[in-house]
């Protein structure tokens, strides 16, 4: 049972952890899925490939110093509050600073706010697993409506007009203080106990690196970073695609790729033991190869079709890809004990060094495009990101040889 004052039923305990996990990422698509047309629109292009390396320098520095060390001596519904309160106020801040004479120091703010922010998804998740006890079969249902609070929240900004305003950071910066608010009637989980390994093996994930002598891990971890540099791209230069092929709505376009990562979602475990591992994981790199080569070709006219498909394809890119690889890390590291360090070091390899070389490389691409590039030069762009996806795709099909059996709780 959860350690919680009133004891809730499960019914209620659910619908408030679902609360939780919609806001959490209510707040992030608020302002991510946009960004990249709002610093285009104002002037920033050139700093776009920057803004998006903040998340995964975040991601790193602020599970060292906040989610792993803090998290020990404050409880994690205190934690929520503080971080969601403070970071509210920085994304009021932010709208002022995005302008060509400032653009470095939004950049800077914007890191400082999202190494608040990333720790918080990991609490958010540490809490409803808590909070569950041993009814973690609950845990999918939930974090979905994290998905739904993203996809709510492109397509608000899209309705409202708001895809090319700074004001999302306005948007996303009310739910923040809403979220810090709710987080005080969060259940009460105990903060985590020290365990023997000590903090600084922990921190660094001794146990988990040690999983990569396994030569299939290995590959599949490779991979996993090689893969995320292309995922970086799409992340920073959908939106400023999408809106210069000339679709107004980007926010609720962008929106429909993860309504199609919500479809899959549900699926990912019963696809997992069904086909097992390396068809899942290389239909998820041949489906970002044929992502990007649909951006290549389409366009505002007769190929629209093509840009909608590929948003569409994020359920496939995303679900069959960094879902079974989370599903195929647990089952690796389950035997020997390390599950919670193996899910932190696939997370540091993807969307911290991976989507942080995505960030640059895309960067340096978008840098040789024109100051107000058309659509036959982000053709151009996206050719590159889908030649780097089916190189990878094939490297992994004759590399990768899984000698795991994937367990019926997978």
């Amino acid at each position: 049972m959860a350690p919680t004052a009133s004891s809730p039923s499960t019914g209620m305990l659910t619908t408030r952890l679902s609360i939780l996990m919609f806001l959490q990422f209510f707040v992030w698509g608020a302002w991510n899925v946009t960004l990249g047309l709002v610093m285009q629109t104002l002037g920033l292009g050139a700093l776009i490939g920057n803004a998006f390396s903040v998340g995964p320098i975040a991601s790193i520095a602020g599970s060292f110093l906040i989610g792993m060390a803090a998290a020990r001596y404050l409880s994690p519904r205190m934690l929520m509050v503080v971080l969601h309160l403070i970071g509210g106020a920085i994304l009021f801040f932010l709208p002022t600073l995005i302008a060509p004479e400032t653009g470095g120091r939004f950049v800077w703010v914007l890191l400082a706010y999202m190494i608040l922010y990333m720790p918080t998804v990991g609490l958010a998740n540490t809490i409803a697993l808590k909070s569950f006890g041993e009814r973690v079969d609950r845990f999918p249902f939930v974090r979905a409506f994290g998905t739904l609070g993203w996809i709510v929240a492109g397509l608000i900004v899209g309705w409202a007009g708001l895809s090319a305003s700074p004001r999302i950071f306005e948007v996303a910066a009310i739910v923040s203080i809403a979220l810090g608010l709710y987080s005080l009637t969060l259940p009460a989980v105990a903060a985590d106990e020290p365990s023997g390994e000590g903090i600084v093996r922990q921190i660094f994930c001794v146990e988990a690196f040690g999983l990569l002598r396994q030569p299939a891990f290995l590959i599949f971890i490779a991979c996993a970073t090689l893969i995320s540099i292309p995922l970086a791209m799409y992340y920073a230069y959908a939106s400023p695609y999408v809106g210069a092929v000339g679709i107004e709505n980007v926010g609720g376009t962008l929106a429909i790729g993860q309504m199609s990562e919500l479809v899959f979602m549900f699926s990912m475990p019963w696809l997992y033991r069904r086909f097992g591992v390396k068809p899942l994981l290389l239909v998820g790199m041949i489906a970002w190869a044929v992502r990007y080569a649909l951006f290549a070709i389409g366009d505002g006219g007769s190929s629209i079709w093509a840009v909608y498909l590929g948003v569409a394809l994020h359920g496939l890119c995303y679900d069959f890809f960094f879902v079974a690889g989370a599903i195929y890390t647990g089952t690796i590291a389950t035997p020997k004990g390390v599950n919670a360090q193996a899910q932190g070091m696939l997370t540091l390899f993807t969307y911290g060094v991976g989507m942080l070389l995505g960030s640059q490389i895309g960067a340096a691409l978008y840098a040789r495009l024109p100051a107000t590039p058309d659509i036959a030069d982000w053709h151009a762009m996206w050719w590159y990101p889908a030649i780097a996806a089916a190189v990878i795709a094939i490297l992994f099909q004759f590399a990768f040889r899984d000698t795991s059996k994937p367990e019926p709780s997978a």
